[in-house]
């Protein structure tokens, strides 16, 4: 390279996974790039800036690659088998001089390859090291390994994305230390890190060389204090150092990650030498840096731990893809992302990690306009596993859920062709607009163990998303001036909703199908109700709650629903009463038995997951409710925020703040003594409709003064014992007499 370097770029794509260096330093503090995609439809590349890293003279540029996603090879546990084709990666590096000229450096035949001391490397089995075989020295100037050319190939069909389609990178965000050490037998320790979190381990070990540590990660222990890999899904996985240099050496793997809390460490040394000394074993946390944007805490410490406890769910599964678990499967299950999609907006700046999911939904879509369950679709799953609609109406919902949260019509406009394709596709599988397919209310709590719905007919669930779909398609056409489709829709979602309920609703008593909680639940939060019927379809819901002991039934589909439903009834109580016990199966009974990350069902049961999200909609009426925190259809984007917090069970005090893409929004209420306090901010741009329970409107103050008179705040009315007023951008302080 000549003097006078005014800016060095480059663009790269390694697949499955890369590392980039520059003369031996590492571009760029990403973990696992770039992200898992649909390769033959789609091959994300980073950028990087590499001008600090170059020099005057020779250079060296080094990528080191693993399988990811994109070749799972199996010998040890798997998900799937599958690959794309050989590792491979294509390089852009541009030089831009202070003269003006411009050369560039391109991956061709040129370069040199060689196999690397990453012996194996398995998204689902491991990584293994064998540090005898680092070629010193190999991504720095002057390395004379006698390597290979490098061979040309053709890429694997996808079309190269840029950071537009991509997700927030991985990053290292936390160390954890372990709480406890335990040796079980000679050469056998267990660390315990008190939290289960998607973990790298640091590793440091003083040994001979040739002398090895094998780390394998667990959720569970067994009765004899042993790691129990079954929640991860039985088998063999693991990472392995084999050191290279007699003395001290640390070590931290480059392509894999696993969810757990404990890791079994085991050194194994030969029959002349000296077993390893572990120095120290750390667990990094790697998860996406997607920023986060909300806080909740309150009076109460059972909901502070069930707000965390989701709160470790939702960030263990953030990667590229939104994954079910982080250990045993690490699909994009379609259901999570509409089902916790307020619920994790709620905690993270996810924008691009939805607009990237759309892309995989898009790239996943079948031509007669099936989108399977999982995106990207790695593997072909039968059945409903393949084909839910509760799963692929994510395509429909997420693009609305987007605009709603950001005001952002982009993903509507880009997916709108394809979105209309998923509902004709529904509209083809459905025999009088009834659709009957699919998993149903998945892991509802019913006789049987977990699994396929129990309580709920499979075609309530379906035929409610098959109108949920068609109706939000309805409000798009509207929103994009497609006013043809706009009239069609409607027409189409009228008929589905008669349909549905000629098939579901009876009078005595007043509900639908079984009476489940998820079976009046969907209906009550989709508007299939008729209206003079809500309110007793209300007390149906919390009628089967009260009669359980206040305990759920409601499952991955339902929940959110029975949430929705009975908050928007005005009966939060109940869902307060549901959750705020640990004796039934749910939250609370969970944290008794030792969960630090929500598990798959909610009894917490051994052979399920222990760090699976799906099940955590109650963050979201943690904000939208009980804080009061809330996007106004009115005004997408919260350029109008409803401001409706509900004091509910012995609650004293609550406290939230949400950074909308509008600026941050916070709430704070107190009750004592039978006094009410609120003190909201309203960030400039946005307008605000405040809900105040109190005895009347005359009995709210803000400020020193009634409350109709302060300066910024404009009464509306009286309702159903709620105060209602206007704000605009500011900070307020409200109080209601006793």
């Amino acid at each position: 390279m000549k003097d006078g370097l005014k800016r060095a770029l480059v663009h790269v794509c390694g697949l499955g996974q890369y590392e980039l260096t520059a003369n031996g330093r590492k571009v760029g503090n990403d973990y696992l790039s770039p992200g898992w995609s649909k390769y033959d439809r789609t091959c994300l590349y980073d950028t990087h800036d590499l001008t600090d890293l170059l020099r005057a003279g020779p250079n060296a540029v080094g990528i080191e690659l693993a399988s990811g996603m994109y070749n799972v090879v199996g010998n040890r546990y798997t998900k799937f088998h599958g690959t794309f084709g050989p590792l491979e990666a294509i390089a852009h590096l541009r030089l831009e001089y202070a003269d003006g000229t411009v050369e560039t450096v391109v991956t061709d035949d040129r370069w040199q390859a060689a196999p690397g001391p990453i012996t194996f490397a398995d998204i689902y089995g491991g990584e293994d090291l064998d540090a005898r075989r680092i070629p010193h020295g190999w991504d720095r100037t002057g390395f004379t390994g006698s390597w290979a050319r490098a061979t040309v190939l053709e890429g694997p069909g996808g079309v190269l994305r840029g950071h537009s389609s991509a997700a927030p990178p991985l990053r290292e965000i936390a160390v954890l230390k372990p709480v406890s050490v335990n040796q079980r037998e000679a050469g056998v320790f267990v660390y315990d890190f008190g939290q289960n979190a998607p973990l790298v381990p640091r590793l440091r070990v003083r040994s001979q060389s040739g002398n090895i540590v094998r780390l394998t990660p667990a959720e569970l222990l067994g009765k004899d204090g042993g790691i129990d890999r079954g929640s991860c899904g039985g088998g063999v996985a693991y990472w392995q150092y084999t050191v290279g240099q007699t003395g001290t050496e640390t070590w931290f793997p480059k392509f894999w990650y696993h969810g757990c809390r404990y890791i079994e460490a085991r050194v194994l040394a030969g029959p002349d030498s000296i077993p390893p000394v572990i120095k120290s074993l750390e667990g990094v946390v790697v998860h996406s840096s997607a920023p986060p944007v909300g806080t909740f805490e309150c009076s109460s410490d059972l909901f502070n731990r069930i707000h965390t406890l989701v709160r470790w769910a939702q960030r263990s599964n953030l990667v590229s893809v939104i994954t079910d678990c982080p250990h045993r499967e690490r699909l994009g299950w379609l259901e999570q992302y509409h089902l916790n999609g307020p619920a994790l907006r709620y905690e993270w700046d996810l924008a691009r990690v939805f607009t990237k999911g759309c892309v995989d939904m898009a790239d996943s879509q079948l031509p007669d306009g099936l989108v399977p369950d999982i995106a990207p679709e790695y593997v072909k799953f039968e059945g409903g596993f393949r084909d839910s609609p509760e799963w692929g109406s994510a395509f429909v919902l997420v693009p609305w859920q987007q605009y709603e949260w950001t005001g952002d019509v982009s993903l509507l406009h880009r997916n709108y062709e394809g979105m209309k394709r998923y509902v004709a596709y529904l509209g083809s599988k459905a025999k009088d607009h009834i659709v009957s397919h699919g998993l149903g209310d998945w892991y509802d709590i019913g006789p049987k163990p977990p699994g396929y719905a129990q309580l709920t007919p499979m075609a309530l669930t379906a035929t409610a998303f098959y109108y949920c779909d068609t109706e939000i398609l309805a409000q798009a056409a509207r929103l994009l001036g497609r006013a043809d489709d706009e009239a069609r829709y409607s027409a189409q979602a009228s008929e589905i909703k008669a349909a549905f309920n000629r098939a579901f609703f009876h009078e005595n008593p007043v509900g639908y199908a079984t009476g489940s909680q998820c079976a009046n639940a969907l209906p009550l939060v989709f508007g299939l109700v008729p209206e003079n019927r809500c309110a007793a379809v209300v007390e149906a819901i919390v009628a089967d709650v009260k009669k359980r002991g206040n305990a759920i039934t409601a499952g991955d589909v339902g929940y959110r629903y029975l949430l929705r439903a009975l908050a928007d009834g005005g009966r939060s109580d109940v869902i307060f009463a549901m959750n705020n016990q640990s004796e039934h199966p749910g939250y609370g009974y969970q944290l008794k038995m030792g969960a630090t990350s929500l598990t798959e069902a909610w009894d917490a049961g051994r052979a399920s997951s222990q760090n699976h999200f799906m099940l955590g909609q109650i963050n979201e009426w943690f904000y939208h409710d009980v804080a009061g925190i809330a996007p106004d259809p009115a005004g997408p984007g919260y350029r109008r925020v409803l401001i409706r917090p509900q004091p509910v069970g012995d609650l004293t005090w609550v406290k939230a703040s949400y950074d909308s893409v509008r600026g941050k929004i916070s709430t704070w209420w107190t009750k004592n003594d039978g006094q009410f306090k609120l003190e909201v901010a309203i960030p400039p741009g946005c307008t605000a409709t405040i809900s105040i329970p109190a005895p009347g409107a005359d009995a709210v103050t803000e400020g020193d003064k009634p409350a109709g008179q302060s300066p910024g705040v404009k009464r509306l009315r009286f309702e159903n014992g709620t105060a209602v007023f206007e704000v605009g951008s500011g900070d307020y302080r409200f109080a209601v007499a006793p």
